[in-house]
């Protein structure tokens, strides 16, 4: 995958999935390391995975 600008990165990160935004960042890692693009990537990949699994355990909850 050609490497996104800063740009371009903000204007597709809420259109992707979990497993998406995590090769992403994967792929960062190990091609141009760009700090600020890492951080950004790790930041979206962890608010999805934090939801993910809320609903998760929520499914298991017994209401009050």
């Amino acid at each position: 995958m050609k490497p996104l600008s800063w740009r371009k990165l903000q204007a597709v990160l809420n259109q992707l999935n979990e497993s998406q935004v995590l090769i992403m960042l994967i792929e960062e890692r190990r091609g141009l390391k760009r700090a600020s693009i890492m951080e950004r990537l790790h930041m979206r990949y962890n608010t999805l995975r934090v939801s993910r699994e809320r609903i998760e355990i929520m499914r298991e909850a017994t209401a009050p």
